[in-house]
């Protein structure tokens, strides 16, 4: 989101940049009684004879309302963050996904439990591992242990809690 954001912000700065430049070379010209550099007078003539009724000026009004309200709840929804910090006072970070996938692969280590899918959230400056898995549920302290353990070795600050689900395996009849 970073990057649409930073092409938007330049997308947006150029237009006001030229738009600002066309309007204070346009009022040069106009106080040295020279010609125009842009020719007003037709823009001035269409703007003005253009009325609200029409399905074209609804169509485009509409469509820019959409987009700026599209534009509007991406900046104001919270995004899952690309990286989760490891160490508050180093300012090291680790990327999200990867923990992801190697707290997958611990609890996915411990015997009896497949499918496992481990998901990483941040609350009130923790971190709150949810792990959802298919196995035994007497696995379940087993996975907890591999999870800390995992994120022992990363370094990372040791969670209050580790969210486990486990699902029962489905029997073939």
């Amino acid at each position: 989101m970073r990057t649409a954001n930073r092409v938007a912000s330049v997308l947006l700065a150029g237009a006001l940049l030229i738009g600002g430049v066309a309007v204070a070379v346009q009022a040069v010209l106009l106080s040295l009684n020279r010609p125009p550099l842009l020719d007003t007078a037709s823009w001035l003539d269409t703007l003005s004879g253009t009325r609200w009724r029409e399905p074209t000026v609804r169509a485009v009004a509409g469509g820019t309302l959409l987009l700026g309200l599209a534009i509007l709840v991406a900046q104001v929804r919270r995004w899952t963050p690309v990286r989760v910090s490891a160490d508050e006072r180093d300012g090291w970070y680790l990327h999200r996904r990867c923990v992801e996938r190697r707290l997958t692969d611990a609890a996915s280590a411990v015997p009896g439990v497949r499918r496992a899918r481990a998901r990483l959230r941040r609350h009130d400056g923790q971190w709150r591992p949810r792990v959802r898995a298919t196995g035994d549920p007497a696995a379940r302290a087993e996975i907890e242990f591999a999870v800390h353990q995992e994120l022992h070795r990363l370094t990372a600050p040791r969670p209050a809690r580790v969210d486990v689900r486990l699902l029962p395996r489905r029997r073939t009849a």
